[in-house]
């Protein structure tokens, strides 16, 4: 069955089209839609963050802290995949809370190991706690299979930027792969 079209040409039946769209973003209304939800969703976060001490991003330098255990600066700038100058500022907010602390590598002097610290141990349920709920927000009014679908739908997103953008996680490489 066709869709409606409105006098911008955008089908009135489907939420991702809208005449409310700028005009040069018409082409690429689930982009929009992408963009928009994905600043929603930083904003969300740095609300839940905030009561923690933390600014968005930094939960992301923690919990790979977490999961790796000690690792060098600049595998965790790789890590994370943000510049240099921004990890740096991060780990130093995050030392200064006593969250991470930061040493030479005894293999190689000029190099920094980075770990988290056992103060940050109360900060990672926190976090836990934290992103739970954001997903309760993000996610409200949602179904269990809807929630399912959303995160298929999703995964295949990611993999199909992560293939064009050649910056892909081992994980979307290997969903890419499965298509």
């Amino acid at each position: 069955m066709k869709a409606e079209t409105n006098t911008a040409g955008a089908a009135q039946d489907d939420p991702a089209c809208s005449a409310r769209l700028p005009l040069a973003a018409r082409n690429g209304p689930v982009s929009m839609l992408v963009s928009r939800i994905a600043r929603l969703h930083r904003i969300a976060a740095g609300k839940l963050l905030k009561g923690l001490g933390l600014y968005p991003g930094q939960e992301f330098l923690m919990m790979h802290l977490w999961d790796t255990g000690p690792v060098r600066q600049s595998e965790l700038i790789k890590a994370v995949d943000l510049d240099p100058s921004t990890v740096t500022k991060m780990l130093q907010r995050l030392e200064q809370a006593g969250h991470v602390r930061r040493r030479p590598d005894p293999e190689d002097r000029r190099a920094v190991l980075v770990e988290s610290t056992e103060t940050s141990c109360a900060l990672l349920t926190e976090v836990q706690r934290s992103w739970g709920e954001l997903e309760e927000q993000t996610l409200a009014g949602l179904t269990p299979d809807d929630r399912a679908q959303l995160a298929r739908l999703l995964t295949r997103v990611e993999a199909n930027l992560c293939t064009e953008t050649a910056d892909c996680p081992e994980e979307a490489r290997r969903a890419a792969a499965l298509r």
